[in-house]
């Protein structure tokens, strides 16, 4: 029976080309836009390279001071006294690592011109993350104490100041008039991990600014590692419980604000402006997108697929008048439509792995690795299915209750 409906459902298709191409090309397009979307939102929330401990990490990225009084407020990132004089006290944190926020400037090649993102780190900020290192070594704490001019470079800096093929480590590359030995090249990291990307890295103590000014706002970011993922709310307790001993040190600001969050935390308050987490916002926000991406074509579906009805009246007044019952007929219409979809759906993953196959191999985005997992490839199912029958319940059953007499006529 199934055999039969699904050569009655090729054949229908083939009989109204361009209906058929509307309806295929929403589905597949509906799709593709949700799986690259997907893969973009999986980068940049789940655990990747080179964040690969984030189950036990948490992420302190802003301060904010404030007037009670005045309602004035500023928010920056976390400075060294902060960091040196509070958060290095914390007993439960196996690590804890600090990094500052991306600055570019500019260096000459051949008389070419290479736009440089460099961060300043400790040495801690290497053992917490996991990058991949291509040549060489991180440098060390003992470079780091004496604020030796060296530096960490990335694959693609590495390619486009010495050449891909050249050995970099232990040559001199300069930056804002500076010459810095390479000390290790690692692997790209996706500009999709803000934190985390970049294309040079430096001891902190080489930085030309007084990072020892006695405030807590600073420009730099701070990572608490656990040593498992069940101490992580004992380790933001005990955070929390050191932070509200922390002055302000500002007469014009009586209250500051200094969240440690987890990873999808850090992103949402990011999101929300840094004011607060808003992680059931987000969830809200993507449902209604992905409700309105679903909804469209499922629409555009009811509406292609009654007018197929209407055309076909004459076939189910025959059908019926030799004996078809009702559900018969609407099975085999439910039938037609999920094969529809599910092409629409195989259209949509292939154009997904074709998208998200260019979006690697392009330099769109820099160190972009997207990948298409079965969670993804769930989902596409899943709507897929959603598709078929919320699209062809109505229909059908506009179908099943038609009358002979009328059909026949039509």
């Amino acid at each position: 029976m199934l055999k039969n409906y699904f050569k009655i459902a090729i054949a229908v298709l083939k009989r109204r080309k361009f209906f058929t191409f509307i309806s295929l090309f929403g589905i597949s397009f509906t799709l593709t836009i949700l799986m690259v979307a997907s893969a973009f939102l999986d980068k940049m929330i789940n655990t990747n390279y080179p964040d690969y401990k984030r189950d036990r990490s948490l992420y302190i990225t802003t301060v904010t001071l404030k007037s009670s009084k005045e309602g004035w407020m500023n928010r920056s990132g976390l400075s060294f006294h902060l960091i040196n004089r509070y958060i290095s006290t914390l007993k439960i944190p196996e690590k804890i690592a600090f990094f500052s926020s991306g600055q570019i400037i500019n260096s000459f090649v051949h008389n070419q011109k290479i736009s440089i993102e460099f961060k300043f780190t400790d040495a801690n900020f290497w053992d917490v993350l996991d990058y991949r290192f291509l040549e060489g070594k991180p440098y060390t704490a003992a470079q780091i104490n004496a604020a030796e001019h060296v530096a960490v470079i990335s694959e693609k800096l590495k390619a486009a100041y010495f050449g891909a093929d050249t050995e970099a480590v232990g040559k001199y590359i300069e930056a804002d008039n500076i010459k810095y030995r390479v000390s290790g090249v690692f692997k790209n990291v996706s500009s999709l991990s803000h934190h985390f990307s970049g294309d040079m890295y430096l001891p902190y103590t080489v930085a030309k600014s007084d990072y020892k000014k006695v405030e807590l706002m600073g420009p730099f970011r701070v990572i608490l590692l656990a040593k498992s993922a069940s101490d992580v709310p004992k380790m933001r307790a005990e955070y929390d419980q050191m932070v509200r001993k922390v002055p302000t040190g500002h007469k014009e600001f009586d209250v500051h604000t200094v969240p440690a969050d987890s990873g999808l935390e850090n992103y949402t308050r990011e999101f929300s402006g840094g004011e607060q987490s808003a992680v059931g916002k987000l969830i809200i926000i993507l449902s209604i997108l992905v409700l309105v991406f679903l909804l469209l074509p499922t629409i555009n579906l009811i509406n292609i697929n009654i007018t197929r009805i209407m055309e076909r009246s004459s076939e189910i007044g025959v059908r019926k008048a030799f004996g078809a019952s009702s559900k018969t007929l609407v099975v085999q219409f439910l039938v037609e439509n999920i094969i529809l979809t599910g092409i629409g759906g195989i259209l949509g993953v292939i154009f997904s792995l074709l998208v998200l196959y260019g979006l690697n191999h392009s330099e769109f985005m820099s160190g972009v690795d997207l990948s298409f997992n079965f969670v993804v490839l769930s989902c596409s199912i899943i709507a897929c299915l959603f598709f078929g029958l919320l699209s062809g319940v109505y229909p059908a059953y506009k179908m099943s209750k038609m009358n002979i007499v009328k059909a026949l006529k039509a």
